[in-house]
């Protein structure tokens, strides 16, 4: 010790160095006064029942824990908000055994006493004096089981991103007295068809059913019908706005757009893919077409015959592209932007290229019809084309302006 601190613990009252002498054979055993005496090899007293009752008060609280996690699960398969124009369908948690989801009233989950199968034991019981005006975003959030949603004659609105990343979702049933929305075979449209708002994520299921396909056939031998009854999708002729993610996650390869569609919104047509099994997937889409005939209603692929003049990629006439509305499509090859197009949003085409040994794929060029000086009078987002890897960088693909059209590929 130095001086300072022999000179310190004086001022302080704290005297000299305190030396305990204990003899070696006690150590461990020494009792200091004031303290409690150790406990080397000696047992506690009431240690069998301190051990006990600790025991006692770990299952209880963990019994308890289990207890208000279930009522909890219970109490929150439907959540509700009210507002001053009605009720609002705000979250909703899958029970784990809810394939079919109506949205028409107020609902709850019953329990049956006496049956312990998580598959049966409930029931949905609905307060038909509290209709349904208004489904929220994100009410549906990654759900993996719901396979059909009814829309009630009440719904009056539902925002674009209610539906979100519903993997098992294969159809849209709307009420035909709702005011607001209709459904043409399972795909969700506003009542006059001049906006289509949500495309489910497994519609193809759908569309295998009715059909007669069987899935594993198909898996890696896709044949020119396939292609056509559940791949190709023909957006009626009346349809002047895709919806904000209306057919993110989609399985399809060809997608037909009417002439006279006005706005692709925000992740409108998103990351289509295949799902090939529970961990991976394939981009799907490949082309995309626009048709000129105006008397379209029917969205299944029959031939081009009966959409009049069709034509590549997007059409004339198209004033908005909205933020990521194509992007991660890999698998899509040509795209052109007519001059009608005034904004095109943030990551438009983000990742619709990639390098592989060397070469460019996907959409390895952008073809623009305006000229450069036009075409610098839009607006555009940031890195709204697509990138690819050159060196230690993400490059742009080039822009091609004053472009011509390209041809129509043969059917």
């Amino acid at each position: 010790m130095s001086k300072k601190e022999k000179k310190q613990n004086k001022a302080n009252g704290w005297g000299t160095d305190v030396q305990l002498d204990i003899p070696e054979d006690e150590i461990w055993t020494f009792q200091v006064p004031g303290l409690a005496a150790p406990h080397v090899n000696k047992p506690y007293k009431y240690y069998n029942l301190k051990k006990a009752i600790f025991v006692i008060v770990i299952i209880v609280a963990v019994s308890l824990s289990m207890l208000f996690s279930v009522l909890a699960l219970q109490n929150e398969t439907f959540e509700y908000t009210e507002l001053e124009s009605g009720i609002q369908f705000s979250k909703f948690s899958n029970t784990g055994y809810l394939y079919e989801l109506d949205i028409d009233y107020v609902s709850d989950i019953e329990y049956i006493a006496g049956n312990n199968d998580p598959a049966t034991n409930f029931k949905v019981v609905k307060d038909t004096t509290k209709p349904i005006t208004s489904v929220r975003q994100f009410t549906l959030n990654c759900d993996d089981k719901i396979k059909t949603i009814n829309i009630g004659a009440n719904v009056l609105d539902i925002d674009g991103k209610a539906f979100y990343s519903c993997w098992a979702l294969q159809n849209i049933e709307v009420d035909e007295n709702n005011p607001n929305y209709c459904d043409v075979d399972g795909v969700l449209y506003n009542k006059d068809k001049t906006e289509i708002l949500c495309y489910p994520c497994d519609h193809d299921e759908y569309l295998r059913q009715k059909y007669g396909y069987e899935a594993e056939l198909y898996r890696n031998d896709v044949t020119p019908e396939y292609e056509r009854d559940i791949q190709t999708y023909v957006v009626p002729s009346s349809v002047k706005k895709i919806g904000e993610m209306c057919f993110n996650y989609a399985n399809l390869r060809y997608i037909y757009l009417p002439e006279g569609l006005e706005t692709i919104e925000t992740l409108a047509v998103f990351k289509l893919h295949e799902r090939v099994d529970q961990w991976g997937t394939t981009p799907s889409l490949a082309n995309i077409y626009t048709y000129k005939a105006t008397d379209v209603t029917d969205p299944h692929f029959t031939g081009r015959d009966a959409l009049g003049e069709v034509y590549l990629s997007l059409p004339e006439g198209l004033k908005f592209i909205g933020s990521d509305a194509f992007s991660y499509n890999q698998n899509l090859e040509y795209v052109y932007i007519p001059s009608s197009v005034t904004n095109i949003g943030h990551h438009a085409f983000w990742d619709d290229c990639y390098k592989e040994d060397k070469q460019i794929k996907g959409v390895n060029v952008m073809n623009v019809a305006q000229s450069e000086e036009e075409f610098n009078t839009i607006t555009v987002g940031d890195d709204w084309l697509p990138k690819y890897d050159y060196l230690l960088f993400k490059k742009d693909v080039d822009l091609k302006f004053s472009a011509q059209r390209q041809a129509m590929p043969t059917e």
